[in-house]
């Protein structure tokens, strides 16, 4: 697998907006990514950023996007974000009538692929597509709001698609998102996971780099 073995996502969800490229510095050299939700008020019930402030936060830091997109109509938006530079675009199944094509318009855009699942989506229906994608988002809450309670039976598919990476031998980044901390992070790593989303965990720390590498050891620690 390309990369770290665990990877630390801080999301700025959980930043100050009014700050937003001194919350990213923040975490430079700490953070292997850095996760950017997109919504937009009807996939979800709430509305965050859009490509312009991604171009201006890109210039503002090196560290890797990775571009959650919790939007409509990901086929017309989502390649905008590769072309931006995002690292990684993740968008949701529920979301894309033809994700095996939406991410061979990502890679030729130059980003990874990621297929991203809400709470209540089951996994099994979309593990024949992971061939074609280079992430696998599992929400550990209901996907929209920032500050939610980890849900731990989620982990269930995120043991299910290890499962089947492992015997597929793909290579595929298995990423968490929601209610990931310090009491948690280390039951998702156990299950299979080695992506990780951290907001409040992170930017509601004294110390956010700090705070990403307190998560990152206990990850590793609980994935030998």
């Amino acid at each position: 697998m390309i990369g770290p073995d665990i990877v630390i996502a801080p999301s700025i969800l959980a930043a100050d907006f009014a700050n937003l490229a001194a919350e990213a510095r923040a975490v430079e050299g700490a953070a292997d990514w850095l996760h950017v939700d997109v919504m937009d008020n009807h996939f979800v019930p709430n509305l965050t950023i859009g490509p312009a402030v991604v171009a201006s936060l890109r210039a503002a830091t090196e560290i890797p996007f990775d571009c959650h997109l919790m939007i409509e109509d990901p086929k017309r938006w989502a390649p905008a974000y590769a072309e931006l530079g995002a690292y990684n675009v993740t968008f949701h199944a529920e979301a894309c009538a033809d994700p095996v094509a939406l991410a061979r318009d990502l890679r030729a855009a130059g980003s990874k692929a990621g297929l991203a699942l809400d709470r209540d989506t089951p996994v099994e229906p979309y593990l024949e597509l992971l061939p074609h994608f280079d992430t696998l988002l599992i929400m550990t809450i209901k996907a929209g709001f920032g500050g939610q309670r980890f849900i731990p039976e989620l982990l269930d598919k995120v043991r299910l698609a290890r499962r089947h990476a492992k015997a597929g031998h793909l290579e595929l980044r298995i990423e968490v998102d929601g209610g990931i901390a310090d009491d948690t992070i280390a039951a998702a790593a156990e299950a299979g996971a080695d992506a990780f989303v951290a907001g409040t965990a992170v930017y509601g720390a004294d110390d956010p780099a700090e705070a990403c590498r307190k998560l990152r050891a206990l990850a590793a620690a609980a994935a030998r």
